[in-house]
């Protein structure tokens, strides 16, 4: 893959965001107003929304946060759904150099509480819809700003946007977070991941090189930005390289995206596979002229009959790349021109460049082609590798290196061929992957042993045609009690609840026991080998 271009290339991504402080806010505003700015359909109209008037806004907002305290460095929540006060408080927190605390607006209780307070939040923004899910005792000393309505203990967002507008922007160095979001908890508790200024350098070459991002194209990408995918790439992305973003804050319906395509000249789209396959439900075979000519897919592998169905109905090649929260998007079909190869179904594409990525074994000895292994990013070896660890947690961070720290490893199986292409095999945690969202099971067993009937729980994912793979748990009652008919629709409500609307599980299996090591470690793998059978 090695191209004479690219070693110059990702130096200068190095030189303007690795190698000195900046401001991704100042960023933003100077990366071109003529075409950025935000373009926002919601649940009653639309609206457009300059980059002159998004900075105005985050001006007053920066600085009524730094009268009440907010300075550099310090963690920030935002519990709201897409929309124009979500890209307000984001250029407000980039502004002061603090670090953009996401909440997804699906969360539950339980899933908020820990972030906030993990995380030392000292705000959280929030609105009226979403407020409900915010206990104000359990966040302890964390204010809370509300963007519509009233409540006790809460501050008015309209009161702060008339403080007079901060002027300049605080530098960060390039080792300090920007973003702190935490993972869905995959093994254990949800980690927190500090995301650097100089991750800018590999976001920039995803969008370039992954997405395929030219200057006159019209994006859009679905994710949500309570999560990596959404925020790094629907968001920061696009608004750092001068781009209009858009944002649909309705329920996704497939039957709508032609229609929304068309309306804003949309010319590249990226979504997870969930939505592709929903897509294709929708449309059948369907020819639809007038589709974006580019598509990326993202979150989970992408079927190849969904590839097949592109082809034909839309006339376009949906190209699948692959990432973490800790990597940002690292081995991908890249869409640019000049790394753009034959995308083999099946395949996730190769390493983009300022990446080394590998397959080693469990002695962490580099595997060659058509020998399965663990991904791993060679980070010695890797200039836009940014992972600085996880927030104070040391422990959980030395679990994810090699004992060398050479090697970060992704827990992901996968092989490559003679090409350098990498083929995913499956996991080697326990992640679910459910309509493109990666739900740890220690969070949903965690929910489910609320309820007062549960001794025991343990989740898996099960194949699903429409999600990829719905969550199934399996339950031990407690001595002396029942199921009954209604266990089920009580879990999933609970579980709706604490966690988040993408987390419930779809089946409540009861079971007289869970199969465990001789040390009491649930064997969930014996779980998913049952269900298969």
């Amino acid at each position: 893959m090695a191209q004479d271009w690219t070693e110059s290339y990702v130096g200068s991504l190095l030189d303007k965001y690795a190698r000195r402080p900046g401001n991704l806010a100042r960023l933003i505003v100077d990366a071109g107003p003529w075409r950025g700015g935000l373009d926002y359909l919601g649940p009653d109209g639309e609206s457009s929304h300059s980059v002159a008037e998004l900075e105005e806004k985050s001006a007053s907002l920066a600085a009524y946060l730094a009268a009440n305290g907010v300075a550099k460095g310090h963690p920030v929540g935002v519990l709201l759904p897409k929309s124009p006060e979500l890209v307000v408080t984001a250029l407000a927190i980039w502004r002061l150099g603090a670090a953009y605390v996401p909440l997804f607006t699906a969360f539950g209780t339980d899933a908020i509480t820990m972030r906030v307070t993990d995380s030392a939040a000292a705000y959280v923004v929030t609105d009226e819809a979403n407020f409900a899910k915010v206990e104000m005792a359990a966040i302890g000393g964390c204010r809370v700003l509300l963007v519509n309505g009233e409540a006790p203990g809460t501050e008015n967002w309209s009161a702060a946007l008339t403080t007079a507008p901060m002027e300049g922007y605080a530098e960060v160095d390039p080792r300090d977070p920007i973003v702190l979001l935490y993972t869905s908890g995959t093994t254990g508790a949800p980690k927190g991941v500090p995301v650097p200024f100089s991750a800018l350098a590999g976001f920039e070459a995803y969008m370039t090189l992954g997405i395929g991002l030219r200057d006159s194209d019209r994006f859009w990408n679905l994710a949500d930005p309570g999560w990596a995918y959404g925020l790094y790439y629907g968001l920061i992305g696009p608004m750092m390289l001068g781009h209009r973003i858009l944002y649909v804050n309705r329920p996704f319906d497939p039957n709508t995206v032609e229609e929304i395509w068309r309306r804003y000249g949309i010319t590249n789209f990226a979504a997870a596979p969930t939505a592709y396959r929903a897509m294709r439900g929708a449309i059948g075979e369907r020819k639809v002229p007038g589709a974006p000519a580019v598509m990326s897919s993202a979150g989970e592998p992408l079927n190849p009959e969904v590839i097949a169905w592109a082809k034909a109905s839309l006339g376009v090649e949906i190209r699948d790349h692959y990432g973490q929260t800790e990597l940002g998007m690292v081995i991908n079909n890249h869409n640019d021109l000049r790394l753009r190869n034959e995308a083999i179904p099946g395949s996730m594409g190769q390493p983009t460049p300022g990446i080394r990525a590998v397959v080693v074994d469990s002695d962490f000895r580099e595997q060659g082609p058509g020998s399965e292994g663990e991904v791993a990013v060679d980070a010695a070896s890797s200039p836009l590798f940014w992972f600085p660890g996880y927030y104070h947690a040391p422990e959980r961070t030395a679990e994810r290196f090699s004992p060398d720290r050479r090697y970060y490893l992704t827990g992901d199986v996968a092989s490559t061929d003679e090409a350098g292409n990498f083929f995913f095999a499956g996991r080697s945690d326990d992640v679910i992957l459910t309509a493109g969202y990666r739900v740890g099971p220690f969070e949903v067993e965690s929910a489910v042993m609320a309820h007062p009937k549960v001794a025991e729980c343990a989740v898996i994912g099960v194949p699903d045609e429409l999600r990829g793979e719905s969550i199934r748990a399996y339950v031990v009652l407690r001595p002396g009690v029942q199921a009954g008919p209604e266990l089920e629709g009580e879990v999933q409500k609970l579980v709706r609840e604490r966690l988040a609307k993408t987390s419930y599980p779809r089946e409540v299996v009861v079971v007289e026991e869970l199969p465990k090591t001789p040390s009491g470690k649930v064997q969930r793998f014996l779980l998913r080998q049952a269900a298969d059978g």
